[in-house]
Formats: C-alpha cells, structure tokens, sequence
C-alpha cells in the first residue's frame, strides 16, 4: 500500500468509538475514571474513514538472534533471497524427522531483545526527532514487536482469536507486550502431528530459498533452526502516534543497487494451492490480510508465495508486491479495506494513550478483546503481567546509558 505511505489525515467529525463509563456501580476497577473511556468499539463500519496519515517507515537498526537465541546488535543473520525455478517442486517434509531445531514456544520473550536493542542504540532513536518533547526519554510513544501490531490492524476482521496486550508506561513511552491468552495456550500444547509439521513447513521454504551470503546460493540440506532470526528495527508514525517496533525478516534482495532497508526485503510465504474460486476467494479475504498487515506495517514491499500441495511439495510461486494487495481484493464482495484496519490501529492507540495514565513500569494495563466483543482493559501492580525488566529500567534511568 505504498500510495498510503505519507497520507495526510483527513479530519471529519466522525462517531466517537470510545464507550463512556455509565454510573459505577460496585466497580471493581479503582483506576477507572468516572466518565473516562473505558472500552474502544471494533465493529468495522466506525472506521470507515480515510486513510490515516502513516510515514515511510525509516529502519533504524537491526538485530540477530543466533541458533541459542543470544542477541547480537547486527546483522550476521541476514539472508539474501535466491530466486527459484519456475516450478521449483520443493519438498517441504524433508528433514521434518531429522534436520529441524524447534524454538520452545512456551519461553516468552516478552520484549526483552528489543530492549537489549535499545540499550545498545539510543543514540539512533533519538536523534530521529528532534521536536520530540522532552518528557519522552527515547523521543516515542510506542515501543513494541510488529506483530503486535499486526494482532491490532486485523482486529475489525478477526471472528475466531482473540488477544491480550499488556501496556506499560516508562519514560513517557508506553510499552506494549503480547500476553498468551488460555485459548492460544491450550491450542499450542493440543498441536497435533500434522499442524506441527504444516509450522515447519514455512521454515522449510526458506531454507529452499535463502542463502547466507550475497553471492551464496541456499543449502536445502542443512538443518533447519527455528531459534535464529533476523529482526528490523524501524520508526515511524501512525496519525500523532510515534512508533517504534521490531518484527522478524526473512531476506533481503542481494542485487547492488537494491533501495535500503526496509524496502530490499522481502517476507516469504507458503500457503495451499489454490484450484477454486472458492479457495481463492477465502485466500484474498483471510490469509492475504495478515500477510498485507505483517508487510505493510514495517514497509517491506514483496511477499514471495509458495504454493504447495496436500503433501507438502511447492508447486508453484508468485511474487505478490505489498502495495498491490489493495487492488486484488477489490472485486470480492465485503472484503477487508487497508483504511478500517490502520483507523482501528490508530483508535487503539490513542485508547491505550488515553488509559495508561501512570508512569510506572511495575504498573499493567491489560488490554483485552474477543471477537464479537469490545476492547476493554484491567489494571495490574507488580503481578505476573509485569513485563518491563529491572536491568532496563535501570539502565535507562542511568545517565550514562546513551554512551553504550
């Protein structure tokens, strides 16, 4: 959606999708203000406003995580994409049993190697802006992982999974990180056989379609290890909303005269062949909304698809540019629009800003939505939700921090 990057925010009158508090009665929730906002509307026709404005994001820095999930403050996990034959034939399965190093799902990260980032490049954040007030220790309102983000832009749409986003306040920045909600707990340790091996699968294109050096070509034969990532780090600013996120890449272009990150990456997908226009239909509608939202948010502008079969062999491959996705989806019938997915993000925001209050990063407001329902929120002091960690806030709070 590049013709959205830059947009200017239209400002019309429009229904306020904040719901007043009605008269408390026995409100279990001390830190809700009488008559403040205490849920945010998602039904999608409220959003159905012009594009908000939304920059080119800019990317920053970068990081790896290596095969033990160390954090490094570079890119020596960088992969550079190779493209494939016409009908490559990868077989997907292969190594499942014997090649493949899964990460542990249930260690929650939080948003600790954004924060080793941080500490390590606030020099680079800061700089960015320099009309940022000076209540603002890293100069924006938002530090988070993009699929958060991507959770919040799909929202409007989303009818089976819900989520939970525990914010924190700390130096006039508020913090958002991913809280497992029962639901995705129970469905990840219940994973049958097949779903587990269909997760591998997408690490498994990779393999086929990346190499490690500019020059190098990809080693299907390897071992495949789901604990190395290479991750961006980009600013940008959604309506009056300065962000800063990080979010996973899978490779680069390798040609020399590529534009600069972020738009020499490129994110790859596997999805099921597509043989009706049933099938196709439900691809435009569900699967290339997350993958327009994942895209779009840090401005890596292709997606690679490839299309594998019942048993997990690629049959075919399309390169899908970000900024067309708008245009393939416009002749189905109620389809998902870019607009009410970045309102709703942008309307989230201004919420949360408008709830987290209290800067203090023992604190939690814990954002909470189901489908069907409104976003509603809890407050939390020094509870499991607690996400901000002690070596972060102090060395943030520490003067000499911006020398490191």
């Amino acid at each position: 959606m590049a013709e959205h990057y830059r947009r200017a925010p239209h400002r019309d009158h429009h229904e306020s999708v904040y719901k007043r508090s009605r008269e408390p009665s026995g409100d279990q929730n001390p830190h809700k203000r009488h008559g403040a906002a205490v849920t945010l509307a998602t039904n999608r026709q409220m959003y159905e406003r012009n594009f908000p404005l939304y920059k080119q994001p800019v990317e920053v820095g970068c990081f790896s995580l290596d095969s033990h999930r160390n954090f490094f403050n570079d890119h020596r996990q960088m992969r550079y994409y190779v493209q494939p034959s016409k009908c490559p034939e990868f077989n997907l399965r292969d190594g499942y049993t014997d090649r493949f190093i899964k990460r542990d799902d249930g260690v929650k990260e939080r948003l600790d190697h954004l924060l080793k980032w941080i500490l390590a490049n606030r020099d680079k954040i800061q700089n960015r802006d320099q009309t940022s007030s000076s209540s603002l220790v890293l100069g924006v309102d938002f530090v988070t992982w993009r699929g958060h983000l991507t959770k919040v832009l799909t929202t409007p749409y989303e009818t089976h999974e819900g989520w939970l986003l525990a914010a924190s306040k700390f130096g006039g920045t508020v913090y958002i990180s991913e809280v497992e909600t029962e639901a995705a707990r129970t469905d990840r340790e219940k994973r049958s056989e097949r779903q587990e091996e269909m997760m591998y699968w997408g690490y498994k294109f990779e393999q086929y379609a990346c190499a490690d050096g500019v020059d190098g070509t990809p080693d299907p034969g390897g071992v495949v290890n789901t604990n190395e990532a290479f991750c961006t780090v980009v600013q940008t600013r959604l309506a009056d909303h300065k962000l800063l996120f990080s979010g996973e890449v899978d490779c680069r272009v390798s040609d020399a005269d590529a534009p600069p990150a972020p738009a020499c990456y490129v994110e790859l997908k596997t999805s099921a062949e597509i043989c009706t226009p049933k099938q196709r239909s439900n691809f435009h509608r569900y699967k290339l909304l997350k993958w327009w939202a994942q895209s779009f948010l840090p401005g890596v502008p292709q997606i690679v698809a490839g299309f594998r079969d019942h048993d997990g062999v690629v049959v075919s491959m399309e390169t899908i540019q970000t900024s067309k996705i708008s245009q393939l989806i416009k002749n189905e019938f109620n389809c998902w629009k870019p607009t009410v997915c970045m309102n709703f993000c942008s309307d989230f925001l201004s919420f949360v800003k408008s709830v987290v209050k209290e800067d203090d990063p023992r604190l939690v407001y814990l954002f909470t939505w189901d489908p069907h329902r409104d976003v509603s929120y809890t407050v939390h002091r020094d509870s499991q939700y607690s996400f901000i960690p002690e070596w972060y806030v102090k060395e943030l709070r520490s003067p000499s921090s911006s020398h490191h």
